[in-house]
């Protein structure tokens, strides 16, 4: 009898344990068949999968594979395109069509995504996407993506849905930021060579929950020129804390 007991606690244990989310990490690769002697085009995606809780992990691989879809697609008809291993492939041949059109001006396309789980608790699930592109031109683009989503359902968290009050938040990180970049309080936010859209200081398009605190994250052309590179500031949590609806 108390075999039995404990094979059924065992199982109820496993069956707990088996609907809990969790991440797989899997890579998808794809590679130019025109010869080249050096630079050959390649992409390369890195992502973490969701599993398990069937809805959420669903809610977020769809989110997840759209914003890299967003960062890596360049052809004029997306229907084909529904995972990971058909975005490779029409990355290559975006190229490779191009390639055909001006075979002396086009080389060197690459294309790369690394995701990883940046920050997670019992209410929040960060994924960072780290992504570089390069298509032609001066020189390739890197970037960072923060992808916000609520733990308990899967669904995405937008920037002006982490706040209490957003304007408050706004106000203290425009405070903060001009003491970083030393910016005097009462000149004009671009005083210093900064680029904020229509002289107004504003919140970055990519917020981080990290293990140190809250990461406002401004990538290059968002606030400054690429030349300047990306900007940021980092919140310790007991700072932001009472501006914070998740933690």
């Amino acid at each position: 009898m108390k075999n039995y007991i404990f094979t059924i606690l065992l199982c109820l244990i496993f069956t707990s344990c088996k609907k809990e989310l969790s991440f797989d990490n899997e890579a998808f690769e794809e590679k130019s068949t025109i010869p080249c002697k050096n630079d050959c085009p390649n992409i390369i995606i890195e992502v973490p999968i969701a599993k398990n809780k069937k809805i959420v992990a669903d809610s977020i691989n769809k989110k997840v594979f759209a914003v890299i879809k967003d960062i890596l697609y360049f052809g004029d008809d997306s229907t084909q395109v529904n995972d990971y291993k058909s975005l490779t492939k029409a990355f290559i041949a975006s190229y490779e069509e191009m390639h055909k059109k001006f075979p002396h001006d086009t080389f060197g396309w690459e294309g790369k995504v690394t995701g990883n789980i940046e920050f997670e608790s019992d209410q929040v699930l960060n994924i960072k996407l780290d992504h570089y592109t390069f298509t032609g031109g001066a020189h390739g683009y890197q970037g960072f993506r923060s992808l916000l989503f609520d733990k308990k359902n899967g669904k995405t968290i937008f920037n002006d849905q982490l706040f209490k009050n957003e304007k408050e938040f706004k106000a203290f990180a425009e405070k903060e930021f001009r003491a970083k970049y030393k910016i005097p309080q009462k000149a004009n936010i671009n005083a210093t060579g900064l680029m904020f859209e229509n002289d107004q200081f504003q919140l970055p398009q990519n917020i981080f929950y990290t293990s140190e605190g809250l990461l406002l994250y401004y990538n290059s052309y968002e606030a400054a020129s690429y030349a300047d590179g990306p900007k940021e500031i980092l919140f310790p949590y007991e700072k932001v804390a009472k501006y914070l609806k998740f933690r």
